[in-house]
């Protein structure tokens, strides 16, 4: 089928690639003219004006949007008016969901159907495939099928789970239309919630080992420090990179996400190149939102998204506070590193 993508970035290029591998002809558009000539080198359709994207395809369209969540409004009005009733506008990147709703009526008062796509796969989804969480109108994520099947793993990607007979699901597949407007960002934002933690989860446990030669280190004996009291128990020196490699196989904590943690360790055993400033693009916080207004239970999330926070000093003021109060009530000073 003929899609047209708006954004290159590493998303979308690979998108895009993997579209044309299928056979599919892609019309493209960026702000880059040299993301667009780079796939127009590769066989896509390169054009310099979304007017000129619009032009380039036959109807009803298919237009995808790779672009940073506070864009999309923005490139919605420049692109939707060379839009006609019935084309498909497809929304992939992070918006929050009810963004989605909103975008989704207005857009229907013209006759153009607007999907919201939740993509996962990073840069390695041009070769292993995106997992694709889907929201919309039926007949519009119909007309997107071909692409969307072309873009997911496939079923290969997985062993099947036990019990399963019927044929299989797109869901095996890797995308899945999980229900109207908003929907597939919703489930893309859980989603990125429970990255946070799992991320979270296996940097806090590494760590722990990374401590557990602490006895080897002189210790302190002083007012200010508690003493580890029984230093002969933390004598180890663990290799990090084996222990992640050991793990990776027949432990029931073997996933992707360790699978690259191993990958990091190996280029960087010591992972010097990362002053460990660690972003959040906005899915955490809406996670917890949601989970705070729909009663929903969500400690281990909460706490991963803010040790996110804590790793880019937003912490500080809160420190200094600790500080001042042990300063004020037992008379302790700071300790010098």
């Amino acid at each position: 089928m003929q899609v047209a993508m708006i954004g290159l970035g590493r998303m979308g290029g690979g998108m895009v690639r993997r579209l044309l591998a299928d056979g599919h002809e892609c019309v493209v558009w960026d702000v880059n003219a040299d993301a667009v000539a780079t796939l127009a080198s590769e066989g896509a359709v390169g054009v310099d004006s979304l007017e000129s994207l619009a032009a380039a395809m036959s109807g009803p369209r298919a237009v995808w949007m790779m672009v940073p969540a506070g864009l999309v409004d923005r490139v919605i009005a420049d692109v939707s008016p060379h839009l006609s009733s019935g084309d498909v506008l497809v929304d992939g990147g992070n918006s929050m969901w009810r963004d989605d709703l909103r975008r989704h009526g207005e857009l229907g008062e013209r006759g153009i159907r607007y999907v919201d796509a939740g993509v996962s796969g990073g840069v390695w989804g041009r070769e292993r495939g995106y997992c694709l969480m889907v929201g919309g109108d039926h007949d519009a994520v119909g007309h997107l099928k071909p692409a969307l099947a072309s873009l997911a793993p496939g079923i290969e990607a997985a062993p099947r789970t036990p019990g399963r007979s019927d044929p299989p699901s797109t869901a095996e597949s890797g995308w899945l239309h999980c229900g109207p407007s908003g929907a597939g960002h919703f489930v893309k934002m859980v989603h990125n919630g429970i990255e946070y933690g799992l991320m979270a989860a296996y940097a806090e446990g590494l760590g722990v080992l990374a401590h557990a030669g602490a006895g080897r280190t002189d210790q302190e004996h002083d007012a200010e420090t508690t003493p580890l009291r029984t230093p002969e128990a933390f004598q180890y020196d663990l290799d990090l990179q084996s222990i992640t490699e050991l793990w990776r196989r027949g432990s029931v904590i073997g996933s992707w996400l360790l699978d690259l943690t191993a990958a990091a360790l190996q280029e960087d055993p010591q992972l010097d190149a990362f002053a460990g400033r660690v972003s959040d693009s906005g899915e955490g916080r809406w996670t917890l939102q949601a989970a705070v207004e729909t009663g929903a239970p969500a400690p281990v999330l909460a706490a991963a998204l803010f040790q996110r926070f804590a790793s880019r000093g937003e912490d500080e003021f809160g420190r200094r506070v600790l500080s001042a109060m042990r300063s004020q009530f037992g008379g302790h000073s700071e300790k010098s590193e």
